[in-house]
């Protein structure tokens, strides 16, 4: 029996996981609600399937997916109140479970989180300095610690707040910020 309940979490947690990279644009949300997305859309698509073909279980894993999708759009359109396509669905979103946490690492990390994940947003130009002066470094500066900052960007990736391109893009330019 814990085992069926644990094959069950796993599944859900997999279809939840699927269909929250199917809807483009960040979707970051706690682990909890990660899985009770794939469950609930498992359970929904089971229902689908039942009712209209039986109890087959390829169409279920199929339903599952596409109503776990669904739900996941619901959740940006009405919990979020994010757009489903075009340049605001790139845009981090503002209100969400965990959003605030999220978006609070970001700005530890030196990131604006509202530049995170859009490639439609023009890349800000950094501040002018004339030519030959050494730069300022502010409190809050990472090269004045580059290694924790550095840390902080790998946490951040590894925990799917920042996509493989936004960490290296992010990385590059503290890298150019440190070459003299």
């Amino acid at each position: 029996m814990a085992g069926s309940v644990l094959a069950a979490l796993a599944a859900a947690f997999v279809t939840g996981a699927l269909a929250r990279f199917a809807v483009p644009g960040p979707d970051p949300m706690p682990v909890w609600l990660t899985l009770a997305i794939g469950l609930a859309g498992s359970l929904i698509g089971w229902g689908i399937v039942v009712a209209t073909v039986g109890n087959d279980p390829g169409w279920v894993g199929i339903a599952g997916f596409l109503a776990a999708v669904v739900l996941v759009l619901a959740y940006r359109r009405f919990v979020q109140k994010r757009p489903l396509w075009g340049p605001g669905a790139y845009r981090f979103p503002k209100r969400g479970f965990g959003i605030e946490q999220y978006r609070e690492r970001l700005q530890r990390a030196g990131i604006d989180p509202d530049s995170v994940a859009s490639p439609f947003a023009p890349a800000a130009p950094g501040p002018a300095q004339p030519p030959g002066s050494a730069p300022v470094a502010a409190a809050d500066d990472p090269t004045e610690n580059p290694a924790h900052y550095l840390q902080l960007l790998e946490e951040l990736h590894d925990s799917g707040v920042l996509e493989d391109e936004e960490y290296a893009a992010a990385r590059a330019r503290l890298l150019d910020r440190l070459r003299p």
